[in-house]
C-alpha cells in the first residue's frame, strides 16, 4: 500500500501538526518524529512544553515566533545544513499555515535542504467538513489584514468565487468581520466554528446578518474558523447587464465607489472590476 515507517533523516526539516485543542489528536508518526530529531523550532516552546510533557519528549528545543523568524531562520538553516535534524511545530495545527514557517521552508528549499510534512490535525478541514455548506473546493484566506480597507481588498479579490470561503478570527474581532463579510459579499449562508477539538466545540450555522446578531448579544470565547458559501455561479450577470446597470447609476448621479461596492454584491463581478468599467463609462 505504500506506507513506511518514518526513519529521521539528518539534514532534514520536519513540518509536524500538532493538536488544534484535544491531545489525544496528535499522531503517532508526529510522535515518533518530535522524539527522533536533534531539535524541535517551536512557535512558544512554553505551550508546546505541554504536548512534549505529555508525552514524555525531552527533545531540545528553540523558539521560532512569528515575530522573529526572519531573524532565527538563517541560523535554522545552517543547522541544517551541518547534519542536524530538526521538527518544526506551532501551537496548534499544520506549521507554516497561518503560522510560523513559511520563511525557514522557502529557505531551506532554496537551500536544496530535504523537507518532510508530518500531517495531522487542522482547524480548516475541521471546520470546513463539519460546517454543511460545500466542501468540494474551497478558498483560505487565512487571518484578514487588520485594516479595514485592505480586508475590504482581500474580500473583493474572493467575492465572485463559487469556492466556499475559510477564514480564521479571533474572537473580540468576530463580530466585526462578520459585518465586513456581509458588506463585502452579500448576506450569504455561514458558519462560525468555535473551540474545535475542545470541550465546548460549538459550530452555528445561519446567514452572516443572523450571525452577527447573535454573537453581538453575547461574549464570544476560544479561537474562531469561520466558513462562507461561496457565489453561486448562476447569479453573475453578463457584461451587458453590469454596464447597463452602471449607466443607470451614473445617470442618477450615484458616486462610482459605492456604486461599484453595491453592483459587485449583486451582479458577481468584483468591485475593482466594476470600478474599471465605470472609470471607463465615465471617460467617454
Amino acid at each position: 500500500m505504500g506506507l513506511r515507517v518514518t526513519v529521521v533523516e539528518p539534514s532534514t526539516l520536519y513540518l509536524v501538526a500538532t493538536p488544534i485543542g484535544n491531545l489525544g489528536d496528535v499522531t503517532a508518526r508526529a510522535l515518533e518524529v518530535l522524539r527522533g530529531v536533534d531539535l524541535i523550532a517551536c512557535e512558544d516552546t512554553r505551550h508546546s512544553r505541554v504536548l512534549l510533557d505529555a508525552h514524555g519528549i525531552s527533545t531540545p528545543t528553540t523558539s521560532l515566533p512569528a515575530f522573529a523568524e526572519g531573524a532565527r531562520a538563517d541560523a535554522l538553516v545552517a543547522r541544517l545544513a551541518g547534519g542536524a535534524s530538526i521538527a518544526l511545530i506551532s501551537d496548534a495545527g499544520s506549521p507554516a499555515i497561518s503560522d510560523p514557517g513559511e520563511r525557514l521552508v522557502a529557505e531551506c528549499r532554496d537551500a536544496g535542504l530535504p523537507v518532510v510534512p508530518i500531517p495531522g490535525p487542522s482547524a480548516v478541514i475541521a471546520a470546513l467538513s463539519a460546517s454543511g455548506l460545500p466542501t468540494s473546493r474551497f478558498h483560505f484566506l487565512g487571518f484578514l489584514p487588520r485594516t479595514a480597507s485592505d480586508a475590504r481588498a482581500m474580500l473583493d479579490e474572493v467575492s465572485g468565487l463559487s469556492a466556499t470561503v475559510v477564514l480564521f478570527e479571533s474572537p473580540r474581532r468576530l463580530v466585526d468581520t462578520l459585518a465586513l463579510l456581509q458588506e463585502a459579499l452579500g448576506d450569504r449562508p455561514a458558519c462560525v466554528a468555535r473551540e474545535l477539538t475542545k470541550r465546548h466545540e460549538a459550530f452555528s450555522r445561519g446567514a452572516l446578518s443572523a450571525l452577527e446578531a447573535a454573537f453581538s448579544a453575547r461574549e464570544v470565547l476560544g479561537e474562531v474558523v469561520i466558513v462562507v458559501r461561496g457565489r453561486e455561479a448562476a447569479t453573475r450577470w453578463s457584461e451587458a447587464e453590469l454596464l447597463a446597470a452602471l449607466d443607470a447609476g451614473l445617470a442618477r448621479g450615484e458616486r462610482l465607489k459605492p456604486l461599484s461596492t453595491e453592483l459587485a454584491r449583486a451582479s458577481g463581478w468584483s468591485s475593482q472590476d466594476v470600478y474599471r468599467r465605470g472609470i471607463a463609462r465615465k471617460g467617454g
